[in-house]
């Protein structure tokens, strides 16, 4: 039995057994948390005081913990800057930086008071001490995640004061660190914040070129989200180098990587499926190990200490929070949300502790004792329990709200067929759907492989079974669903519009057509076919590179477009493309179109950067050939023969397309025909006209168009 005593011993250091153990942690706690309506956050750093040394002694904080623990926390700052809603962030960035700028002045002036009159601390030890009620760190994040509401405004807000307020925390504590050795003299701040300022700038110029120049040529999953963790890590490292925390940098390079990583992406995936499947729960069981609850309740100066450190904190976080909300008219739930965001003490507050633990005064003390050791720790608990609780309460009644609006709203149905026959394309195809699809749907995207009756050979049966099977692939690993639909006909084109009809496909979404001899038109007999048999919107694409680096969207849109029973699910597609990858969508129209393109992305499309230049001779294209860059998307609206927007000079845009945009991305899409053109009459009424002159304008353009033809 000698074996078994060996294995027993406490605490475990083998490995193999360490690893299980914090698994299975990982797997049971939310199982039992979720019965006793915990957080699971709260359950990860309990169950780390559980197995600690300063609990059972299980397991020891060894090197292990602290690797992961450390790449958990930059995850966590990571996420923070990747989920982020810039568009949202850049409107909002006023009430980031002064909720950022409160959260950092108000704990630190009551600590310090608090610091100095009632626990008799020196002026440096009370302001690092006061610092450490400032600062925050976005433990709490992954609830927002978890609830769908981290492109909420006042999660934005609170990720961006998290920003200021840490990095004026860590400044401080810069500071305060060189003064003991001997770096406080001449330009020591000066240089600090140039060299901050300095890398800051860097990574934001140099990180976005690096990532677009890699995605374009390397589409592995696995090489992206290593280059990716790569490019956090060495932004965190450049931080650290220049004497700030690393948590700074993992940010910065959430934030500068965001428009390269749209959220329902692949690579996104699985960022987030490996940081909150391991390292974040790393991270937060690791935490738990620092608390020693018998240090905290054995001593009475410490517990003192504890109960002032949490007061402050709490109550300084609070003030921030609700001057911020009374600012700028935000609503109290807003408020709760920013303020348990903005709640917890991890990152720069162990930091902070640890730079003045280590920190021996002339006198042979410490710059903080033991008692601020033990009461952070227990400061860490408190924040990250108030927190979770604060956030998930919060998030929860949040997601219901802004789920109603969508419940007593009719919503059309959404399934996008996307034929797959060509390996080339497909992913470009698969990216385009996952884009524009309504993430609010389930079960809405449809692969297509047609096997032709008179082609015999089996191999194209099971090339299109790969083909279906690759799609799968594509979006399993952004977590969405596909149907996979094999179909003998005739021809290909017979197979799409049957099936499309079947399935009543709303949209269609194929590949231009490469040209193979002289005699074939630019788009092929395929994508004539299916005009001709189906009235419902179709896109015919051409990437040139990946969707994800592309930067800007122009949209070339023809005269009474506006009338098209499909204008407004065509506008919503280009305006949801725009903000998923953060690119600014540029109309060009003439003035009589602009006026209803304008206010119905304004009305229900506001997140969307648009922009609005008049186009007034559509006749020829050459015009935009100074606006689309090779790394810009073109969109042509054009329209079916018959159809109202329909205009002879249609008929040039195939010569039109190769000769100026032979080597740009480009989508040409035919709107739904379908419905009545009426439905969207509400958003052409810039001058107060009545209903009756609505419906006679209308009724003008189909007497022209009859008359034409």
């Amino acid at each position: 039995m000698d074996w078994l005593n060996i294995s027993l011993k406490l605490p475990i250091t083998d490995p193999t057994w360490i690893f299980l153990l914090v698994l299975l942690i990982i797997l049971f706690a939310p199982m039992l948390l979720n019965k006793l309506r915990i957080p699971h956050i709260i359950g990860m750093i309990l169950a780390g005081l559980v197995i600690g040394e300063h609990g059972f002694n299980i397991l020891s904080r060894d090197s292990s913990f602290e690797l992961f623990g450390k790449v958990g926390l930059y995850y966590i700052m990571f996420l923070a800057g990747l989920e982020m809603n810039m568009s949202d962030f850049k409107k909002n960035r006023s009430k980031a930086l002064v909720l950022g700028l409160l959260a950092f002045i108000v704990p630190i002036v009551i600590g310090f008071v608090a610091n100095v009159a009632y626990l008799k601390y020196s002026v440096i030890t009370s302001i690092l001490l006061a610092s450490m009620y400032a600062s925050h760190t976005l433990v709490a994040y992954p609830i927002v995640i978890r609830y769908g509401v981290s492109r909420n405004r006042s999660v934005s807000i609170a990720v961006g004061g998290t920003a200021v307020t840490d990095t004026l925390t860590l400044l401080v504590l810069a500071v305060v660190g060189g003064l003991f050795k001997g770096e406080s003299g001449g330009f020591f701040w000066l240089w600090l914040v140039i060299k901050v300022v300095f890398l800051g700038a860097l990574i934001m110029y140099s990180f976005p070129r690096i990532g677009r120049w890699f995605f374009r040529r390397y589409d592995d999953n696995v090489m992206q989200f290593i280059f990716v963790l790569a490019l956090v890590f060495l932004g965190a490292g450049l931080m650290e180098f220049v004497g700030m925390e690393g948590i700074l940098g993992a940010f910065l390079a959430g934030l500068v990587l965001n428009r390269l990583i749209p959220h329902v992406s692949p690579l996104m995936n699985h960022l987030e499926f490996v940081g909150n499947a391991l390292f974040i729960p790393y991270f937060l069981i690791g935490v738990g190990m620092l608390i020693d609850i018998h240090v905290i309740f054995g001593q009475g100066d410490a517990l003192k200490v504890a109960v002032v450190m949490i007061v402050m904190a709490l109550t300084g976080k609070w003030i921030a929070c609700w001057l911020t909300q009374k600012i700028y008219k935000m609503s109290v739930l807003e408020r709760d949300l920013m303020y348990g965001l903005s709640n917890a003490q991890a990152a720069a507050t162990l930091a902070a502790v640890l730079v003045g633990y280590n920190i021996i005064l002339p006198t042979g003390e410490r710059l903080l004792n033991d008692d601020v050791l033990n009461g952070t720790v227990l400061l860490i608990l408190v924040t990250c329990v108030v927190s979770s609780f604060i956030t998930e309460r919060a998030a929860r009644k949040m997601a219901m709200c802004e789920a109603h609006p969508e419940e007593g709203r009719h919503r059309e149905e959404e399934r996008i067929l996307i034929p797959v026959a060509n390996p080339d394309t497909l992913e470009y195809l698969m990216s385009l759907a996952l884009v524009i699809r309504d993430p609010k749907q389930a079960d809405n995207l449809l692969a297509l492989s047609v096997v032709n009756d008179d082609n015999s050979s089996e191999g194209v049966e099971q090339r299109g079974k790969r083909y279906l099977e690759r799609a799968a692939m594509i979006t399993a690993s952004a977590d969405v669903s596909l149907k996979q639909i094999t179909r003998y006909d005739m021809n290909i084109a017979a197979g799409i519009i049957h099936t499309a009809k079947e399935y009543d496909a709303t949209d269609v979404i194929i590949g231009l057509h490469r040209k193979v001899n002289i005699v074939d038109s630019f788009f092929g007999m395929l994508a004539e076919n299916l005009l001709k048999g189906l009235h419902r919107e179709v896109m015919i694409v051409k990437f040139l590179m990946p969707i994800n680096t592309l930067r800007r969207i122009v949209v070339a849109v023809p005269p009474k477009a506006e009338y098209e029973a499909g204008f407004s699910k065509w506008v919503e597609h280009v305006c949801r493309m725009g903000s998923t990858l953060d690119c600014r969508v540029h109309f060009f129209a003439n003035e009589e179109t602009t006026r209803p393109l304008k206010a119905l992305v304004l009305d229900k499309y506001s997140l969307a950067k648009a922009d609005f230049s008049l186009l007034d001779d559509w006749d020829d294209l050459l015009i935009l050939t100074g606006q689309v860059n090779y790394d810009h998307l073109l969109i042509i609206i054009s329209a079916r023969r018959g159809a109202i927007s329909y205009d002879s000079s249609f008929e040039k845009l195939p010569s039109q397309i190769s000769r100026y945009f032979a080597n740009n991305s480009l989508i040409v899409l035919y709107p739904d025909q379908l419905g009545d053109p009426q439905d969207v009459l509400s958003y052409f009424n810039p001058h107060g006209s009545n209903e009756a002159q609505h419906y006679e304008r209308v009724g003008r353009w189909f007497y022209k168009w009859f008359k034409k033809n």
